[in-house]
């Protein structure tokens, strides 16, 4: 499973600032918060926090939780964001679900996770809702429950959110939890892809290169191989290597194909094969595939 969404400190940060706010004092904690001046936030925004205002709350418990104008303390932030959680700020309640998800702090509690982020997920947080898909999908160390991780993927990728669609693709393609489809599996993948996942890009065009649950069309195919190397994927550039060196989906170019490969045994997927294949290059085409390879900046993505 594509793991997303647990990352809390800029999912609370944005809240904390997006969200409507009466007091001006936590306005100004806000905007000292959002131009990194964590000490002065802190001034503000723990007076507002022990006089019960639940978004300040919050901003302690990211506060205690990354170290951000005090020295870092997870059960103070567990305490914070625990005490905003109940009084219904929906991020507070992700950010808990997500430290009691991540065991290396020694706060591991699975039961907890799943009754945060249920709450949040109750309240419409997408995220939480994707979440509970990892946790159900065997992400917190229980027996998956496959069905249930169907359920909650399905609800977030209906929601658009981009790591679901991806992870929903993936169970269609396997028939876990849900009936195998191939056709949907190549639907959710598409959607993912064209948010920018990388690994949605790989698996949606080695469907359409074989013409599985779409029409077969290697060009198209090899184009969706190409995105994905583009935005980094190691296994991605090993296939776009192999297409260029055979010249199947595009046009033959050694060149191009020792650079991606290149890459890709550089990120860790080597391929002894195509390294033969490409040692019959001259030391100029060689050297071009070098400097080509040097100068490859990733694409990023913008999903999520």
């Amino acid at each position: 499973m594509r793991r997303a969404g647990l990352t809390t400190l800029a999912v609370v940060a944005l809240a904390l600032t997006t969200l409507p706010v009466a007091a001006a004092t936590f306005d100004e904690a806000a905007a000292l918060y959002q131009d990194k001046d964590y000490k002065a936030a802190y001034a503000i925004a723990s007076g507002l926090a022990n006089d019960g205002d639940a978004r300040a709350e919050a901003m302690l418990g990211a506060m205690f939780q990354y170290g951000k104008g005090v020295d870092a303390d997870l059960g103070q932030s567990i305490d914070w964001y625990t005490a905003a959680a109940k009084q219904g700020h929906v991020p507070a309640m992700f950010a808990l679900s997500t430290i009691y998800l991540d065991g290396s702090k020694g706060h591991f509690d699975r039961a907890k996770a799943i009754e945060w982020s249920q709450k949040a997920a109750d309240a419409n947080y997408v995220p939480a809702m994707h979440n509970l898909g990892l946790i159900y999908a065997g992400g917190a160390g229980g027996e998956p429950d496959w069905p249930m991780a169907a359920h909650w993927f399905t609800k977030a990728a209906k929601k658009g959110f981009a790591d679901a669609q991806y992870n929903l693709g993936i169970l269609y393609a396997e028939g876990k939890g849900i009936e195998k489809n191939q056709v949907k599996a190549a639907e959710w993948y598409l959607r993912a892809a064209l948010q920018g996942l990388s690994d949605a890009a790989l698996d949606y065009g080695v469907m359409v290169f074989r013409g599985e649950g779409v029409q077969k069309n290697e060009e198209i195919g090899a184009k969706w191989l190409l995105v994905a190397a583009r935005r980094g994927n190691p296994v991605a550039q090993n296939r776009v290597a192999r297409l260029l060196a055979a010249g199947r989906g595009l046009p033959a170019n050694p060149v191009e194909a020792m650079k991606w490969n290149l890459l890709a045994s550089r990120a860790g997927r080597k391929d002894p094969e195509l390294d033969a294949m490409l040692a019959k290059l001259d030391p100029a085409q060689r050297a071009e595939a070098e400097t080509r390879a040097a100068a490859f900046t990733p694409e990023e993505s913008k999903a999520n």
